[in-house]
């Protein structure tokens, strides 16, 4: 492919993009394959000859779009968003085309000093303390992980490295081997499974917090564990915060947990991965009080904020604490400007050496959209969270479970878990909507997640009819006529047949 035809097909793909995510809605939101279909629709083995971008193209309908599930149809309510927008998608293109690999300021500067600025900008808009921004010679920073997941397992082999250095400083016999069977850590209960991961391959106990009423962990939930621990001779160490969890969007009480966490040497991480775009919001930014007390905190972009995955920011309090704990500084790596205490070698703070040019598409979309445009995205979201809610409420066959503050609603029939696991079965098998289900207080409870950037009031209205439809149709199978009061029946009745008129 030359140049010329580079550019020709590079015009034909935006094209294909442009008119896919236009169409997106008329697109079947949740595939109808089996697995293993992939296998009989492409050959055995790679072509001996080139082929041409437009039988490449023609396959991508046959072969890849039957297999996609569309993240981005405004019929799609399950998990949480995964950003889009075209600024980001201009961006990713050209960092495509740099394909420069940023492990260290010497190998792209431009790489390295934009991600610095992005995360000091972003850090602005969330009102973070002063400690965690890089400025021009700051002690903390930022930097873009692919996931939360790597941020929390960074935060936890920081805090682990940093233990083990503290409890040898005060007993020198102690070995490594000594101090890890010992270590502790600590989550919510409705922590993201990411979290426990973590402790596993960080080689560490983790224990679950319990919650309270609205699923969040409270300070002297976390302090009777800690107690406990240490009381049997282990040694408490870290403890990753939830902001928004995944199963019902609850947030835990960091006024509380950060002060037991800062007295007991404990580091404190806070995962915000879906909420903490909300935060740039001034009426929100009251959900991420207590961040002070914290030694890194982290949320992704790429869920709420319009910047396409992969983008995970992260910020430390200390940077010489995750440097300190993965720094390794062969001759091939090294420049002449890495001493000078001016540069960052982003290398040093994440898992892998390599990294793409991601802050570019944050420069993108920061610009393109400001500060108020990323704000409206936000709080139409929650608006439509919202109004899902009340249409939920105002129906007396189902039950709200847990306090709607963002874009994500929990909500069930009223009845067994049985029948709202056949629920859940019908709505996704009609493939019309895309939900997933999460378990609060021991009940299968259905989570209704605003993801979409296209999702429009319509598309609420037309997802609860669909919902409530499927939902009469179960209260009429004779399975679960037990569930189903005569009453609700006739209101579902009457309701539709105002509908139709």
């Amino acid at each position: 492919m030359d140049i010329a035809e580079f550019r020709r097909l590079g015009k034909l793909m935006v094209d294909y993009v442009v008119d896919y995510l236009e169409n997106i809605e008329e697109r079947q939101v949740y595939p109808d394959v089996e697995p293993g279909y992939l296998h009989h629709l492409i050959p055995t083995e790679a072509p001996q000859e080139p082929e041409s971008y437009e039988e490449i193209m023609k396959d991508v309908e046959r072969v890849i779009m039957p297999g996609i599930t569309h993240w981005h149809s405004p019929y799609f309510y399950a998990y949480f968003p995964t950003a889009s927008s075209y600024p980001s998608m201009l961006a990713d293109m050209l960092c495509g085309a740099i394909g420069c690999i940023g492990f260290s300021w010497a190998a792209s500067p431009a790489c390295t000093e934009l991600e610095t600025v992005m995360l000091d900008w972003l850090g602005k808009m969330l009102q973070l303390p002063e400690d965690f921004l890089a400025g021009s010679r700051g002690h903390g920073g930022g930097v873009i992980q692919g996931t939360a997941s790597e941020a929390t397992l960074m935060s936890l082999l920081a805090a682990r490295c940093k233990t083990v250095d503290r409890v040898q400083a005060s007993n020198p016999s102690f070995t490594e081997a000594d101090i890890i069977p010992k270590l502790v850590a600590y989550t919510s209960e409705q922590a993201h499974s990411s979290v426990e991961r973590a402790g596993l391959i960080g080689c560490v106990n983790m224990r679950k917090v319990p919650v309270d009423n609205t699923y969040a962990v409270r300070g002297e939930m976390l302090q009777k564990l800690v107690d406990e621990d240490k009381e049997a001779g282990l040694i408490p160490f870290y403890f990753c915060a939830t902001l928004g969890t995944t199963p019902s969007c609850a947030f835990d009480h960091l006024i509380e947990l950060g002060p037991i966490c800062n007295k007991e040497e404990m580091w404190m991480h806070i995962d915000a991965a879906y909420a903490g775009s909300a935060f740039i919001c001034p009426e929100y930014r009251p959900l991420l009080n207590g961040v002070k007390f914290a030694d890194s905190f982290n949320f992704n972009p790429h869920k709420w904020l319009l910047v396409n995955f992969d983008c995970s920011t992260m910020w430390v309090k200390k940077r010489a604490d995750i440097i300190g704990a993965f720094k390794v500084n062969p001759v091939y790596l090294r420049h002449e400007n890495q001493e000078s205490g001016l540069v960052t070698d982003y290398r040093h703070w994440q898992i892998p050496l390599g990294r793409r040019f991601r802050s570019l598409k944050m420069w993108f979309v920061f610009r393109m959209y400001g500060i108020k445009g990323l704000q409206d995205h936000i709080r139409k979201q929650v608006a439509l969270a919202k109004q899902f809610e009340s249409l939920v409420r105002a129906d007396n066959r189902f039950e709200i479970c847990a306090e709607v503050i963002l874009g994500l609603v929990c909500f069930r029939l009223k009845g067994s878990n049985e029948l709202n696991e056949a629920l859940l079965d019908k709505i996704n098998t009609s493939k019309e909507i895309h939900l997933v289900p999460c378990k609060l207080s021991g009940r299968f409870v259905l989570r209704f997640a605003i993801c979409a950037r296209s999702t429009d009031s319509h598309h609420i209205q037309k997802a609860w009819r669909h919902i409530t439809h499927l939902a009469f149709e179960l209260l009429q199978d004779s399975q679960f006529s037990d569930q189903n009061p005569e009453s609700c029946l006739k209101d579902h009745l009457q309701k539709e047949t105002t509908a139709q008129l």
